[in-house]
Order: C-alpha cells, then structure tokens, then sequence
C-alpha cells in the first residue's frame, strides 16, 4: 500500500546490518547528508548470537530518491540487505504508544470509553491520571491520541513503525 505524503511516497525499508557499533550512526548520517527525511527508525536485535540487527526506516520521496536511498544504504559495509516492504507488497505495520491523561470526573471517564474504542489497555493507574498502551497502524495511534488531547492529554511516546512482510518467506 503506497501512501502518498507532501514529500513523495512513503515507503518502509527493512535493513539486515551487523550489529556493531556505529552502524546506526552510518545510516543516520547518510539520510543527513543527503537531505533525506527519516520519519521512523526502530531497532532491534534478530539473531541468537547478537550479530545481526534489523532497522526499519520510513522515508518518503518520489520514486527516484527511494531508488537513490536503498543503493546508497546497500553500498555501506556492514548492510546486509535492504528490502522496500512497501514496494513488496502486502506487509504488516504496527506502532506502541504510552498515552498518559490526567483528569478527573467525565474527562476520566470519557478517556476511558475511548480507550476501549481504540481497544487500548490501561498499564498504569492513579485517581487522576491513566496510562493507555495502544497498538496498531500509527494513523490510529495519531487518532488515538488527537481525541486524548480533549481528555487531558499529558504525555506520548511511541515506539516508531515495525514491520515485516506477509507470507512464509523471510526478507
């Protein structure tokens, strides 16, 4: 599914790299330099031993800056390969967020009834104030937490996009 944004279109690359130090550093840099925008960047280790990491970037650009970004991030040393989920095809995405509201009274209990809308989990509990744990496609977790804000909003953070691609076959 292409998304369309002011900047282009917005993909989602999966990045296998060796886990060593300064990696991310290389990657980053390489976006900045080139004036590239990375809108999500998460991390994490995926091999037994510790020795290979997967990064998962969502930029937007036209077609051609896309093209330019995954050989760029293909030629550095430690990557070992750079899959364009979004040009794949079907792929799942999900995003955390901890939403924190304080209120009380109809505030508290309105937060509450959009919550379970939202199927959010309350974590986390005081007489004044929630903790909702949130999970799905960052488009609802923006919706999630634009309708929070008229109930208290305190404070958000977010985990970053993480995806991987449907079927049977690893990228």
């Amino acid at each position: 599914m292409k998304i369309q944004t002011e900047a282009g279109e917005r993909h989602v690359l999966a990045v296998t790299v060796d886990n060593e130090s300064g990696i991310l550093a290389k990657i980053t840099g390489m976006f900045s330099a080139r004036g590239y925008n990375i809108e999500s960047l998460t991390v994490a280790d995926i091999s037994a031993d510790h020795a290979v990491s997967r990064i998962t970037i969502v930029t937007s650009g036209p077609p051609a800056v896309i093209d330019q970004i995954i050989a760029q991030l293909d030629r550095l040393v430690p990557v070992h390969s750079v899959t364009d989920l979004t040009d794949q095809g079907a792929h799942v995405e999900r995003e955390i967020a901890l939403v924190k509201v304080a209120g009380t009274g109809d505030k508290r209990i309105e937060a509450l009834r959009m919550a379970d809308v939202f199927r959010a989990k309350v974590v986390d509990t005081t007489l004044t104030s929630f903790i909702f744990e949130i999970t799905g496609s960052s488009d609802k977790v923006d919706r999630f937490v634009a309708l929070m804000r008229e109930c208290g909003l305190v404070e958000v953070g977010r985990t970053g996009v993480v995806a991987i691609a449907r079927g049977a076959e690893a990228v």
